[in-house]
């Protein structure tokens, strides 16, 4: 927008306007308001839209025929209240303005918020003073616990996970940004989120998966399509309906090079290549950040335009042994390999380099782990305390100058090695105020999961202690400065409120669910077909789909999941595209859904009664494992709880939790005699296929779908055109002997057909796929 530089002299016109006269010029005004409900919407021709509370406080100041919003009450238009002017000059201006509990409050992020808040369980709150149930409220009124970090904290990044709906979410939004709109300087709320279009949530950080939006692919899902092209589209969709729910941060994508197939978090990235990953970001980032046409305010950021988050820095997929760092057992990093500059490749050539205006994704996030032996120091603390990870490198040698903010929980004391909660890797010794105090003093601006300003503030009085007031002074509003701007570069400032008509419009509507649908159906791998028993195009055709075994695991919060057999799909949506039979002999061919490998975390309390260090393999395969071919003394290890260094878990032997849905292919091989076996996978990682491959005459695997996409492609009604966006192990001695931080170094399992199941291999009806997409990045 055209900046003016004119000098302003200022004069109170009503109660409701106040009126700026430049030079002693007045000019006809070209605004008008339309009440909208809670807000009051302010539309002028040529300049830019505006929505207030009236309750707030808020009125609106007049210069030159147009309106502005004077957010912190003084009379006079402040520069950041400009939207005439550039968005680092708003920042800046705001920034010098802040007082210290101000920019404390700018630095904490909530923790998870479910919308209504539940009375216990994952991030529960109380409405005045009473369980939601018992309240009388609304589910998009605000809790007792976001009243209080909202206005005592001054927090204004708010986490967002499950949502009672759209309309609610859009409500709840415009609550929030009319109650954070009345205090202090006016700073609206960031709201954000993390990845919430596949098909069902399973752990922390995807907590708000499922419910009524488009449903996508994981992101190793969309890594499977090899289309940078679709994911920018999946981009642009996702931006459109996360604004719609108020939605302005996306705590993603996860560019983490999967370079270790063990690690529960693979499910989450695109996969273990560099060139693929970084290019899939890169769109990703492009199709989130950019706002075209009149949505644009400037430099592509606008009123479409989602903050990215782009994680975790310096890449998380190194886990020793595949264990994650969400748990004290798999705090480490190792890199064998001495691979560290290919896994800053998707954040130095993608995120940071986009193809778009934004050119650079507007925040990132260190992962909780210790990248053992990187610091030449000789540190060996978690990415979120360490300087040299934070300013050596991602400042100062690669010009990062966006928004740095911590994983969830990292200053939280650590109570166990095996229990869950506390990510103080490294330093574990230190109280919660100065692990605050080393995180800003890496170079981090925010921290994550974190709604108390108090400990911050004594953070800031060691600042000042140490390095003295003016210099202190100048860091904190540098962060200030950085963590301002995602709010001007969305429009925030100038309206932060949602038409919650317009949001159920747009929020899961035909085009994207269908758009969505499709892009499932692409993301599917076959990897067998022999003697082209796919597709069967016959409606009249009997299938037999047998009983699963849902197997109880612990899952990702430590909860057991329930025991129980039942079909894995409905078999009505079977019935649309075959006849449904009971009996095998009966069928034509068989249609076997499983699930990939569940094992466990990588670490045992039982082996620790047993005289053990806790610590046990993590197995790829259905089959017990034994792990002979481990290393016999770790890489990394240690912590305070811990009287020894050594993890290594080499000659320990664990159990997979759904061996039965080895058994299933199996048994279901023994009864369709020479009839067709068709084999539904749906696997988060890499894992090994030799167990079962023979038994199967055609092998689809997801990597996270609906089962209706399945059907679609045995059905014939789609071709297959997924491609590996990893390697299949040929068994766990490779998996084992690789290097935890290079990518592609597996023996890949090759199948009866003579095809390896190695990265980028995938067929369709005419065979093995080589299209460019093939040539690009094999």
């Amino acid at each position: 927008m055209k900046k003016m530089q004119n000098r302003m002299t200022y004069a109170v016109l009503s109660a409701g306007v106040i009126a700026l006269a430049l030079s002693g010029c007045s000019s006809a005004q070209k605004w008008q308001e339309e009440p909208k409900g809670i807000y009051t919407l302010v539309k002028q021709e040529g300049g830019a839209t505006l929505g207030y509370a009236p309750q707030s406080g808020v009125k609106l100041i007049e210069d030159n025929g147009y309106a502005f919003k004077d957010l912190n009450r003084n009379g006079k238009l402040d520069k950041y209240e400009d939207w005439r002017l550039g968005f680092e000059e708003r920042a800046r201006d705001l920034a010098a303005q802040l007082s210290d509990e101000e920019i404390a409050g700018l630095m904490l992020y909530s923790a998870h918020q479910q919308i209504p808040s539940l009375q216990d369980g994952y991030g529960p709150s109380t409405y005045n003073g009473k369980p939601f149930a018992e309240s009388g409220a609304k589910a998009s009124d605000l809790s007792d616990a976001q009243k209080k970090f909202l206005k005592d904290d001054n927090l204004r990044a708010v986490l967002i996970t499950k949502v009672e709906s759209p309309a609610v979410a859009a409500e709840w939004s415009n609550n929030v940004q009319a109650y954070v709109e009345g205090l202090g300087h006016g700073i609206p709320a960031n709201n954000s989120s993390d990845p919430r279009h596949e098909t069902t949530a399973t752990a922390e950080y995807n907590y708000g998966a499922g419910g009524e939006i488009s449903q996508w692919p994981t992101s190793l899902g969309l890594a499977a399509t090899f289309s940078p092209e679709l994911v920018k589209n999946f981009g642009k969709i996702a931006a459109k309906e996360y604004r719609a729910l108020g939605i302005t941060t996306a705590l993603s994508p996860q560019v983490d090079l999967a370079s270790e197939p063990r690690w529960m978090r693979f499910t989450g990235t695109f996969g273990g290549d560099p060139k693929l990953t970084t290019d899939l970001g890169r769109a990703y980032i492009d199709g989130f950040q950019t706002s075209e046409g009149e949505a644009e305010i400037a430099d592509g950021w606008g009123y479409e335009s989602v903050v990215t988050m782009v994680k975790h820095w310096p890449s998380g997929g190194p886990e020793e042994g595949g264990r994650d760092a969400h748990y004290n057992f798999g705090k480490y990093s190792v890199y064998p390999g001495n691979n560290l500059k290919t896994h800053l490749l998707p954040f130095t050539e993608g995120a940071f380099k986009l193809d778009g205006p934004t050119h650079c994704a507007g925040a990132v996030m260190p992962y909780y782990t210790i990248s053992y032996g990187i610091d030449p120091s000789g540190k060996n603390v978690g990415n979120n305390f360490s300087k040299y990870i934070i300013t050596d490198l991602l400042r100062d040698k690669y010009g990062y100058d966006g928004i740095v903010c911590t994983d969830w929980g990292v200053t939280n004391d650590n109570k166990s090695v095996g229990g869950f909660g506390g990510m103080c890797w490294g330093v574990e010794t230190l109280s919660v105020v100065d692990r605050h105090y080393l995180i800003l003093k890496a170079g981090v601006d925010q921290f994550g999961g974190n709604n108390d300003k108090g400990p911050v503030l004594e953070a800031f009085q060691k600042g000042v202690e140490e390095f003295g007031k003016e210099a202190w002074e100048k860091r904190i509003r540098e962060s200030a400065r950085r963590l301002l701007m995602p709010m001007f570069r969305t429009g925030l400032f100038e309206n932060p409120y949602l038409d919650v008509e317009k949001t159920k419009e747009i929020v899961g509507n035909k085009d994207f669910m269908r758009q969505g649908y499709e892009a499932q159906v692409k993301s599917l791998v076959m990897l067998k077909n022999k003697q082209n028993v796919l597709p069967v195009k016959d409606a009249k055709k009997k299938v037999y789909v047998p009983k699963r075994h849902f197997p109880s695991y612990v899952e990702f919060f430590g909860n057991a999941t329930k025991d129980y057999y039942d079909y894995p799909i409905n078999l009505d949506l079977v019935r649309k595209y075959y006849q449904v039979v009971d009996k095998p002999e009966e069928a034509d061919f068989a249609l076997v859904f499983i699930l990939g490998p569940i094992t466990g975390t990588g670490y045992d309390m039982n082996d620790c009664k047993k005289g053990g260090n806790g610590y046990v393999p993590i197995s790829l395969q259905y089959n017990d494992y034994t792990a002979t071919e481990a290393r016999a003394v770790s890489i990394a290890g240690g912590d305070v709880k811990e009287s020894f260094t050594n993890r290594s878990y080499k000659g320990k032997t664990v159990k997979t939790a759904n061996k039965d849905d080895l058994l299933l292919v199996l048994n279901t091989r023994k009864q369709m005699h020479d009839k067709p076996v068709i084999v539904a996978l749906t696997a988060t990682r890499p894992m090994v296929m030799g167990e079962f491959e023979k038994a199967a005459d055609a092998i689809i695997m997801s990597f996270g779908t609906s089962n209706e996409a399945f059907l679609d492609i045995v059905s014939g009604k789609a071709e297959p055109s997924g491609l590996l966006p990893c390697q299949l192990p040929i068994n766990m001695e490779t998996v084992e002997k690789q290097k935890e931080d290079v990518p592609r170094d597996m023996i890949p399992y090759v199948d009866s057909e003579g095809h390896a199941y190695d990265f980028a291999f995938g067929m369709n009806w005419k065979g093995v796929i080589n299209d460019e997409r093939v040539q690009k990045y094999k």
